[in-house]
């Protein structure tokens, strides 16, 4: 039997295994695992002007530290690049302790190319990940599709070529250096310079996208209906400024040591016509369990209501199975609302944050419309979608009175998908700087970023302290889940498989740290 000969690639994309380390035991059966957008998008990127590149995607196919090493020295890559980024689009940080500690173990081998990491902590605190991680070579600070092209024209790596880079920082000597920024690919070149997503590279089973599945309650409380799955974007980027959310650090265009997300606020789209093409690929595919990963997906109608129509013509049977975020704000009319369905839009997920109105429109800076929650929520199951609502208790002004106020909206609306979480200073939000400004005490880990993991470590507010919030969580989540309206609701919807499946999911118990040295 012959050898297999060492391939030599330009760049090899890897996502690190860290779904254990964030979720505890909902990893073995109920999290998610996330097809790697921004490693496809990157991948095809760098192919469509000749470069060789592979994915290894070590979160989907579980794979030990060594396997990781094996086939990245047969790979034999010019770079490698991490891409950190979250299931959740606020949640890039906590996938850094998996990647960094692959980092780790791949120096420690010997490995000689250079190790970078694109994604959202390191856009966020590009010098403070240098200073902190010794074995990281390089870091891009924002979306890296210019920057990643130039590094790979170079033929050393020495600080003196790195200097002719826009958009990375790295370490000359013992110094560290954050060069001038890159700019980001405008609206008009996105079908050029980000033409489509690499499919072809990703691992599977026994069918395309078969190692990937969907929340819980994407696919109906049903197992069966969780794969293949699919996630891809028709936009980047978001035209608000929440002071919780970090999204728009991929937009970043300044090079300055802590990056605010608010401060680069923007919007830009595929062209219907384009990206229709990538769903035909994944319908062709057999993969009818979609996400459509946009922030603002019902926001401009100029891009969303040609593509859902395209959609809808594809969705005749009413196979399709897809969600999309929108702002609570933005969904209103009726007519739009059946033609998002029509498309195989089967669920929105809508960010109420709270249940009274000051505390909202406070960490919305004044952006977020008043609108009646109630009527809006009514609006979307009459058109036959259900709703994942999202809430956050801890916002700056809750207390343990509108803290109640809210989970006592979302019995009200009773909506499908219920998801909340204590709000957390993530690295790129003005959380994040606020905490630093008023010293707040911040995780002492990556993991400790994560809304589910066991060292989680939540905001204060004025009246309450982090682990009260926590508590109030973590009892709703089990409150809501088990409350009778709810499972009669689901009952009713989706039958009693999926109502079996929600009790065993809310037996699950997180292990909280300062909920244990609270005893």
């Amino acid at each position: 039997m012959k050898k297999n000969k060492t391939l030599s690639i330009d760049v090899c994309f890897l996502i690190a295994s860290s779904i254990k380390k964030s979720y505890q035991k909902l990893a073995e059966t109920y999290a998610a695992i996330e097809p790697p957008t921004w490693a496809l998008l990157l991948a095809q990127s760098c192919r469509s002007v000749g470069n060789k590149v592979s994915i290894i995607d070590a979160n989907a196919e579980n794979l030990s530290d060594e396997e990781v090493f094996t086939r990245v020295k047969n790979l034999n890559p010019k770079i490698v690049c991490l891409v950190v980024y979250g299931q959740n689009v606020n949640a890039g940080t906590t996938n850094m302790r998996g990647a960094v500690d692959i980092t780790n173990y791949l120096k420690a081998k010997n490995i000689k190319c250079p190790i970078a990491f694109i994604g959202s902590h390191v856009q966020a605190l590009p010098i403070d990940t240098l200073k902190n991680e010794k074995n990281i070579d390089i870091v891009f600070t924002n979306e890296g599709v210019y920057s990643l092209r130039n590094l790979l024209k170079l033929d050393v790596f020495s600080a003196e070529a790195l200097e002719e880079i826009k958009g990375i920082a790295y370490r000359r000597d013992k110094e560290i250096i954050i060069n001038l920024p890159e700019r980001v690919v405008p609206t008009e070149k996105m079908d050029i310079d980000l033409p489509g997503y690499a499919w072809d590279l990703l691992p599977y089973k026994n069918r395309p996208l078969d190692l990937y599945r969907s929340p819980m309650w994407h696919a109906e409380y049903d197992f069966k209906k969780r794969s293949p799955y699919a996630s891809l974007q028709t936009s980047l980027g978001c035209v608000f400024k929440c002071d919780f959310c970090m999204i728009n650090l991929i937009n970043r265009n300044d090079n300055e040591e802590i990056g605010v997300a608010g401060k680069y606020s923007n919007m830009r789209f595929w062209s219907p016509d384009f990206i229709i093409q990538e769903f035909d690929k994944l319908i062709n595919m057999g993969v009818n369990t979609i996400r459509i990963v946009d922030e603002m997906f019902l926001l401009n109608p100029k891009y969303y209501v040609p593509l859902c129509e395209k959609l809808a013509e594809r969705n005749k049977d009413d196979k399709l199975r897809m969600w999309s975020y929108s702002r609570i704000d933005t969904v209103k009319r009726p007519e739009i609302l059946k033609l998002v369905r029509k498309a195989g839009i089967k669920w929105l997920c809508l960010g109420i944050e709270s249940g009274d109105k000051s505390v909202r429109l406070e960490v919305a800076k004044g952006k977020f419309e008043d609108v009646d929650v109630r009527d809006v929520i009514k609006k979307v199951h009459d058109a036959d979608i259900e709703v994942m609502a999202n809430y956050i208790y801890g916002l700056p002004g809750d207390t343990k009175e509108t803290m109640k106020k809210t989970y006592d909206l979302s019995v009200e609306l009773c909506t499908s998908g219920w998801n909340t979480y204590a709000a957390m200073a993530l690295p790129g939000s003005q959380l994040y700087k606020n905490a630093i400004e008023k010293n707040y005490k911040l995780p002492d880990s990556y993991e400790g970023y994560s809304f589910h993991s066991y060292e989680t470590q939540p905001l204060p507010t004025a009246t309450l302290k982090p682990e009260e919030i926590l508590d109030y969580r973590d009892k709703s989540f089990k409150n809501y889940h088990t409350n009778k309206s709810f499972l009669n609701k689901i009952e009713k919807k989706f039958g009693k498989k999926a109502i079996d499946n929600i009790k065993e999911m809310a037996k699950v118990t997180l292990k909280r740290k300062i909920l244990d040295n609270r005893l």
